[in-house]
């Protein structure tokens, strides 16, 4: 009954609107009540055959869609700002992202990407959480979740975009039993191994790692966070080895020396840990945990919009100071990245770098460091609740991502 008072009045005033209204504004700037929505605002139109103009740099990164009664309805329903504009006011908004003095553009978003999200979480590991997810969820933004076998039977020639949850890619399932599901996650990847006809996990994982990268070099886009980057780059660079129980007390220093870094996406020259440590190595600059809290901030960096428009439009936002989050693999040590791979955002007196974007064949890549932008420090289970932060920055740089593939314009070279 509530959502159907809502629409009528919407409707109403939607009906006084129509005759002077050419565009409809999302601004993404303070005056946005959700920012978060706004991104699923925008994906809905997409999905609609409507296109969506990304104002980069104008107001937050704004977004201009034709007018419609059903985007207009749309926005109230969801809960985001939105401004009628006419024609006039359209136009000259574009002209002033066009003018050469000001750091602005406009890329046009065509069609909605089909979202895959690899991950073990189903009915029996409820609590599995993932800030992937959680924002897709609260976003209204339809996915898919896969995991090995949909990898190993090329299922990813369906989707655009695939997002790699918090994952060991390496198959070391044993060391992180301190983890309330880890002892069934375990279970549950060593019966796929066997049943597929591998010799351990770590052999799957490092099977579906390659069919990833396949993905990613034929077009895909790869969005990774917290340790689904920093263990996916580490089965590349073993391609293959086998990680097994004990390994890293008697094996490890030989797997160490065989390591082939010409084969990963973002590291080089990383050391593995040894022992009974949490870390899988060296990459991770912070403490391996989910609820540490911090009060340290990165800062995203700055781009010229109308040269550099992809890491322009990954690094849209209405804040570019954002709170650290720690995670399993919480950020990534500056001196192993490499040199072609593009850093974002970083925490420059620490010497970490939290976000980073790369291209590999046809495709592109995004590594990002943490958990979740906004989990709670000693909370242990559970999912962060987004509708107390509708303004989330941190969370905002993931949705970026998800956006990223509807673009129609292309990197260009400066």
């Amino acid at each position: 009954m509530l959502r159907g008072a809502v629409l009528i009045s919407v409707l109403i005033t939607i009906g006084l609107m129509c005759c002077r209204a050419g565009s409809i504004l999302i601004p993404m700037d303070q005056h946005q009540q959700n920012h978060l929505k706004a991104y699923g605002l925008a994906f809905h139109a997409l999905k609609e055959g409507v296109y969506v103009d990304w104002l980069l740099n104008y107001r937050g990164g704004s977004f201009l869609i034709p007018y419609s009664e059903d985007v207009a309805s749309e926005c109230v329903v969801r809960g985001v700002s939105f401004e009628a504009v006419s024609d006039i006011r359209t136009n000259n908004i574009l002209q002033e992202i066009a003018s050469p003095s000001v750091n602005m553009n406009v890329v046009r978003l065509e069609t909605a990407p089909r979202i895959a999200v690899y991950s073990i979480k189903n009915e029996l590991i409820a609590d599995e959480t993932d800030a992937v997810i959680t924002v897709l969820d609260y976003a209204e933004i339809p996915y898919t979740i896969i995991y090995d076998d949909e990898v190993l039977t090329d299922a990813l020639a369906s989707y655009d975009w695939l997002h790699l949850h918090h994952e060991d890619f390496t198959g070391q399932h044993w060391r992180f039993m301190w983890r309330e599901s880890a002892i069934l996650e375990s279970k549950m990847q060593e019966a796929t191994a066997t049943r597929l006809g591998y010799s351990s996990v770590s052999q799957m994982k490092s099977e579906v790692a390659h069919k990833i990268k396949g993905f990613c070099a034929g077009g895909g886009y790869l969005f990774a966070m917290c340790s689904g980057a920093e263990t996916f780059d580490i089965a590349l660079a073993a391609d293959g080895l086998e990680f097994l129980e004990g390994s890293f007390d008697d094996d490890a220093p030989d797997i160490q020396s065989k390591l082939d870094y010409s084969k990963t996406l973002a590291f080089e020259n990383f050391t593995l840990e040894f022992g009974n440590s949490r870390r899988f190595s060296n990459i991770n600059t912070g403490r391996p945990d989910f609820f540490e809290s911090s009060k340290d901030f990165f800062r995203l960096f700055s781009f010229s919009a109308k040269w550099d428009i992809i890491p322009s439009m990954l690094t849209q936002d209405h804040e570019y100071v954002i709170k650290e989050f720690t995670g399993q693999t919480t950020s990534f040590l500056k001196t192993l990245v490499k040199p072609e791979a593009l850093v974002l955002g970083e925490n420059d007196e620490a010497g970490n770098v939290r976000y980073i974007y790369g291209e590999l064949g046809k495709g592109h890549w995004t590594y990002y460091g943490g958990h979740d932008p906004e989990g709670s420090p000693g909370r242990r289970r559970g999912v962060t609740d987004l509708n107390l932060y509708p303004h989330s920055p941190g969370y905002r740089l993931i949705l970026n991502n998800v956006l990223f593939p509807s673009a129609k314009k292309k990197k260009q070279k400066t």
